[in-house]
């Protein structure tokens, strides 16, 4: 069957009509508007995100400074008891070698009266 031109005529006519109608029952003018709408908002909504995202990664950078000072603060404290463990060993040596010194100034002189006392039996 073929379509004469009276039919091609009204299907040119109600075409548009019939596309509203599929559309959600709206001409197509409000369709649109509501599209437009609806863009608009998926774009405020998406510039929001991109806000939220901005500022979860200054606070991100943030927390990563204090992080960042507390460590170096604790590495400070540790290498000041590190000065202080060095002091201290320093300090023993100092003794331990007083005492070394002192105990081998008694060993010679205790050898040497020994070795004196020797020689007078």
């Amino acid at each position: 069957m073929s379509l004469t031109q009276q039919d091609i005529d009204f299907i040119k006519t109600n075409m548009p009509v019939w596309l509203a109608e599929q559309s959600l029952g709206k001409p197509t003018a409000v369709y649109e508007i509501e599209l437009r709408e609806r863009m608009v908002r998926v774009e405020e909504e998406l510039k929001h995100q991109r806000e939220l995202m901005r500022q979860g990664f200054e606070q991100m950078d943030k927390r990563f400074e204090a992080m960042q000072a507390n460590m170096d603060k604790r590495f400070e404290q540790v290498e000041r008891r590190f000065e202080q463990m060095d002091k201290r060993f320093d300090e023993m040596i100092r003794r331990h070698d007083r005492h070394f010194l002192w105990l081998i100034a008694f060993i010679t002189t205790v050898g040497g009266l020994v070795i004196a006392a020797g020689k007078l039996w």
